[in-house]
């Protein structure tokens, strides 16, 4: 029985490490379905979106959102290392170590006190084992508690920089094309200013973020969950102002390149893809009540163009093929909206919206 015992201890401690070695080492994305870390994610966000979900206040609700991202690092760590303490406590329990105290040799409690004190290399020196099996556990022990916060070090570093490289581009998005952004403003405010000609170079540094922003994410999925400094800004709808940028120029605007739209299209739509099989998110037809683009809408934005100089196709078949783009990648990023509770930008912004640069604390800029 004690052998059993002790045979658990050690899958507990390879589990953890294995997770770890996943998580923070690998990267590449696990497919695996069954892991601890994901596991653990699915979990608490399910908790924290149904008790954030209640508050109606939208400023209050993205506060809290946004702490779960680095708060849920701090919380796996702390699930790491009391995994590992009392997979150890348990391997120790299992093959009775001999203690320096005889008489707390066989007590669980005192096996998972000599185990925190190892793993944090207190070094108390007031319990230790006698024999060699049990000392050697010990160093084990040691080095994978040392070895596991020197590991965490170097990851958050990685993290917060994936992070300011994907919100730089977000946050000059504000100004091409409005907070929240909209693929129809975007359009809007080249043509005004007669730089159409300059989208061609926008939507390759867009085509660029979007490839970074899919490795990282793949890699380290925990950054999904980490949110812009706005509340009405955000790693998603900044994609999808992208996708439906593109999807219009591909429906065919004059003086844009539909090559780069093309371009840029196919791998935004790459990311939306590949990260809503991550939380595996089925994609989701809004339908018509809930549809970001009526045809009125459509109509109107062929009114906002056409009055700064920039012709959308209309006709039959151009409604056609803007359908046919928007079914490529809508479902996905309204799964991963609905999910991660982060809003979807509109085709065209509301005339009250002001860019976030215009505001302060003390006032605007009309």
């Amino acid at each position: 029985m004690k052998f059993i015992i002790a045979i658990l201890g050690v899958l507990l401690v390879l589990i953890i490490l294995w997770d770890a070695f996943e998580t923070i080492i690998l990267p590449r994305r696990v497919t695996r379905r069954l892991r601890l870390t994901s596991l653990f994610y699915r979990s608490m966000w399910s908790i924290c979106s149904r008790v954030v979900g209640v508050m109606h206040n939208r400023k209050r609700r993205e506060k809290y959102l946004g702490a779960f991202g680095p708060l849920s690092l701090l919380m796996l760590l702390g699930l790491w290392a009391t995994g590992l303490i009392v997979g150890y406590a348990i391997l120790h329990w299992g093959l009775e170590t001999q203690l320096s105290l005889p008489n707390e040799t066989g007590r669980f409690a005192t096996y998972l006190y000599i185990s925190g004190e190892t793993f944090f290399t207190l070094g108390y020196g007031d319990i230790v084992p006698q024999l060699p099996l049990g000392r050697a556990l010990a160093v084990i022990e040691s080095a994978n508690g040392f070895g596991l916060l020197a590991i965490v070090i170097g990851y958050l570093p990685v993290l917060y920089q994936a992070f300011s490289r994907r919100e730089v581009n977000i946050a000059l998005l504000d100004a091409r094309a409005g907070s929240p952004s909209s693929a129809a403003e975007m359009l809007r405010r080249h043509a005004e200013s007669d730089h159409l000609h300059d989208l061609t170079a926008v939507l390759h540094e867009w085509e660029r973020w979007s490839a970074e922003l899919l490795e990282s994410h793949l890699s380290y999925p925990v950054l999904c969950y980490f949110r812009s400094q706005h509340d009405n800004q955000s790693w998603l709808a900044a994609l999808t102002t992208i996708l439906d940028t593109c999807a219009l120029v591909l429906v065919g605007i004059g003086g844009t390149s539909s090559w780069q739209a093309k371009l840029t299209f196919a791998m935004a739509r790459h990311a939306v893809v590949d990260l809503a099989q991550v939380f595996r998110t089925k994609p989701s037809d809004p339908g018509l009540e809930k549809s970001r683009l009526l045809v009125n809408d459509l109509d109107r934005i062929r009114e906002i163009l056409a009055k700064h100089g920039a012709d959308l196709r209309g006709g039959e078949d151009a409604n056609k093929k803007l359908t046919e783009l928007r079914a490529m990648y809508e479902p996905y990023v309204c799964a991963l909206s609905e999910m991660l509770m982060m809003p979807l930008p509109p085709w065209i912004v509301g005339e009250n919206a002001i860019d976030n640069w215009k505001t302060s604390a003390w006032g605007r800029i009309q």
